[in-house]
C-alpha cells in the first residue's frame, strides 16, 4: 500500500471509528439515563420512547447574488479508451453543470446523491454503521434542476473530485461558485469513485482503487497515480472542448446553455488527485487560465518551465502540506510556479476538509479527532478562498483576502518558503 493510501486509510479509520464509538456511547448514555429516570414499578408498563427525529442534512446556503441551477450530463470521449478498463470501451464521464440561475421559476431541488452512490460512499468511508443512507440521499441542496439561467457570459470552472470520492462531495463549492456567477462543470471519472451512477441503471465502482492498491511498491503506485492525473487532465480538456467548441454538423450541443460560457475565462480546480489533475491540465492546455489544488500530492509534477505565468493556488492541511510537511511535492511545485501564486494551509484541517464530508458530519455532531476544525468552518474557508482566487484570476477583481493573514480566518496560514 502506498503512502498516500496508508494516510487516506488512517484518516478514514480515525474518522469512522470514533464516530461509531461516539454513536454507541451516546446511545448507551441515553439508555442509562432513561433507566435511572424510570421508576422500577413503571418499567413493565411504560410506553417506549419515541425514536429521535433524524437530522436533516443541508448544503450551506451559497453567499453569491444568484440562484443556482443544475443539469446532469453523460459524456463519452470516443477518441480515448477507458484507462482502467480498456475492454469497457470509450472513456466516460458524468458531469454536473452548475450555473447562475434566475430566482423562482420551475425546477425542484436537485438531489444530492443517488441511493446507490450514497450507500457505496458510506461503505467506502466505513460510515455505513453510523449514518443512514436515507440521511445522505435526503441532503437538501440549493440548486434547482433545470432552472432558467441568467443572461450574459460567465467564467467556467471545471472541478475534479478526490480519488475514490464521487463528484457529489464537491457540491458546496460548486453551488457557491455558481451563486457568484460561474458556470461549473463538476466531473465524475469512470471507475475512480466508490460508486457513480451512469445511464442505463449502471453504477460503476472503484476499479482504479483496486489497481492502485495492488501495485507492487510505493513507487509503482505513485507512477500509476501520475498516469491517472494525466488522464484526468485529458478529461478536463475534453470537457472544455465540448463546452466551448462548436458541435459537429448535425450533432446536438453537449449542454444547451453552453453559450453562457466565456471561453476566454476558464479555470480548473480539484481535491486531492483532482487538484493534481487541474495543475497538469494547465500545463498541457493554455485555455485554462487559473488553477487550484486542494490538498493533492503532485504525482504528476508541475513542469520545470512552469505554467506560463498563469495564477495558481495551493490550499492544504497544515500537518501534511506545510513547507516542512510530509508531502515533498509541494515545495517543488511552489518553486516551479511562475505566475501569481499562494500557498495556504489550514490549522486543524484534514484531507477531507475541502469537501462536503466534514460539513455534513458536523451537522450530525460528528468530528474527526485528528481534524477538529468544525464542519461549518471547513466549508466557509474553502469556499471563501477558492472563490476569491477565481474572482481575482478570472475576473481581474482584486481580493484583499488573498493579500495576507486575516483576523477573521485565524486558521489560515500564508506560507512563503
Amino acid at each position: 500500500m502506498n503512502r498516500t493510501h496508508r494516510r487516506t486509510a488512517a484518516v478514514v479509520l480515525t474518522l469512522a471509528l470514533p464516530l461509531s464509538a461516539a454513536a454507541s456511547a451516546g446511545a448507551q448514555a441515553t439508555a442509562q439515563a432513561t433507566a435511572r429516570a424510570t421508576p422500577p414499578s413503571a418499567t413493565a408498563t411504560a410506553a417506549p420512547a419515541p425514536a429521535p427525529t433524524p437530522t436533516v442534512l443541508q448544503i450551506p446556503r451559497p453567499t453569491g447574488p444568484f440562484a443556482v441551477g443544475r443539469d446532469i450530463r453523460h459524456l463519452v470521449d470516443q477518441k480515448r479508451r477507458d484507462p482502467w478498463m480498456p475492454k469497457a470501451g470509450a472513456r466516460e464521464l458524468m458531469v454536473s453543470m452548475y450555473y447562475p440561475a434566475r430566482a423562482g421559476g420551475p425546477g425542484a431541488r436537485a438531489p444530492y446523491l443517488t441511493t446507490e452512490e450514497a450507500r457505496l460512499l458510506l461503505e467506502g468511508r466505513r460510515l455505513d454503521g453510523a449514518v443512514a443512507v436515507e440521511q445522505v440521499t435526503g441532503t437538501l441542496t440549493n440548486a434547482r434542476a433545470g432552472a432558467r439561467p441568467v443572461g450574459g457570459t460567465h467564467p467556467l470552472v471545471v472541478l475534479s473530485p478526490g480519488f475514490s470520492l464521487t463528484r457529489g462531495t464537491l457540491t458546496t463549492l460548486s453551488e457557491e461558485l455558481a451563486s457568484r456567477g460561474y458556470v461549473v462543470a463538476l466531473l465524475d471519472h469512470a471507475h475512480e469513485s466508490f460508486g457513480t451512477s451512469f445511464p442505463g441503471g449502471r453504477t460503476l465502482t472503484c476499479t482504479a482503487c483496486d489497481i492502485v492498491e495492488a501495485a507492487p511498491s510505493d513507487e509503482a503506485s505513485r507512477k500509476r497515480l501520475a498516469r491517472a492525473a494525466t488522464d484526468r487532465a485529458a478529461d478536463i480538456s475534453f470537457v472544455v472542448d465540448e463546452l466551448t467548441g462548436r458541435p459537429a454538423a448535425g450533432e446536438p450541443a453537449f449542454w444547451k446553455h453552453a453559450a453562457m460560457i466565456d471561453p476566454k475565462r476558464v479555470g480548473a480546480a480539484g481535491h486531492s488527485l483532482g487538484g493534481n489533475a487541474s495543475a497538469h491540465a494547465m500545463a498541457v492546455d493554455p485555455r485554462i487560465r487559473a488553477g487550484v489544488n486542494m490538498d493533492g500530492t503532485f504525482f504528476r509534477p508541475v513542469p520545470a518551465a512552469g505554467l506560463g505565468g498563469r495564477p495558481f493556488l495551493m490550499l492544504g492541511t497544515l500537518d501534511g502540506h506545510a513547507p516542512a510537511g510530509e508531502d515533498t511535492t509541494w515545495p517543488t511545485a511552489w518553486q516551479r510556479l511562475d505566475g501569481w501564486k499562494r500557498w495556504l494551509t489550514v490549522r486543524d484541517s484534514g484531507h477531507f476538509t475541502f469537501t462536503d464530508l466534514p460539513v455534513l458530519a458536523g451537522q450530525l455532531g460528528m468530528t474527526d479527532p485528528s481534524a477538529p476544525l468544525p464542519g461549518d468552518r471547513s466549508g466557509a474557508i474553502t469556499t471563501a478562498y477558492v472563490g476569491a482566487f477565481f474572482d481575482q484570476a478570472l475576473r481581474s477583481v482584486h481580493q484583499p483576502l488573498l493579500d495576507g493573514p486575516s483576523a477573521a480566518d485565524p486558521e489560515v496560514t500564508f506560507q512563503n518558503p
